[in-house]
């Protein structure tokens, strides 16, 4: 079962150490985890997913409520989520393959943000298993690196 957190915390030092802190403590799992700050300087935004039993979901959440530093916690449905993650991607490409990868940009939405005399830099963002299958469509031009930001997820309803 995946577990979709949304936490906010106070944006001050030590808060994420102590956040990851509580997942090493009691051995849970994190698949992702993505901060940044939210429109109010002082406050931080946290998507934190991660896989368990029920139990193990239920045991986290309860333990990030318990957290000074933590504001709110909610968990959110991954049916009820919009839950994206962005990539940029090194790929090498030649004189021949190169109107290849264009047009994979194309079908699947990724952006060429730079290019070079041997190297394109893609930007592509869509939910994680799609960002997966991205990867795997473009394994055979060559990836040089690759950089990931884990999800980040907000609930409609």
């Amino acid at each position: 079962m995946k577990g979709i957190f949304s936490v906010l915390v106070e944006n001050r030092d030590g808060v994420l150490s102590g956040i990851s802190g509580l997942f090493a403590r009691r051995g849970f799992n994190i698949d992702s985890l993505a901060v940044g700050e939210t429109d109010n300087h002082e406050i931080s935004s946290m998507t934190i997913v991660s896989t368990g039993d029920q139990r193990t979901i239920d045991q986290i959440e309860k333990q990030l409520n318990k957290k000074v530093d933590v504001i709110k916690v909610r968990r959110l449905s991954e049916a009820r989520s919009v839950c994206l993650e962005m990539m940029l991607i090194k790929l090498a490409y030649t004189a021949t393959n190169r109107s290849s990868i264009i047009e994979l940009c194309q079908i699947t939405g990724a952006r060429i943000l730079k290019v070079t005399p041997k190297h394109l830099i893609l930007e592509y963002h869509a939910p994680t298993d799609e960002v997966e299958d991205f990867i795997q469509m473009v394994k055979s031009f060559g990836i040089a690196e690759v950089q990931r930001t884990g999800a980040i997820a907000m609930e409609y309803k």
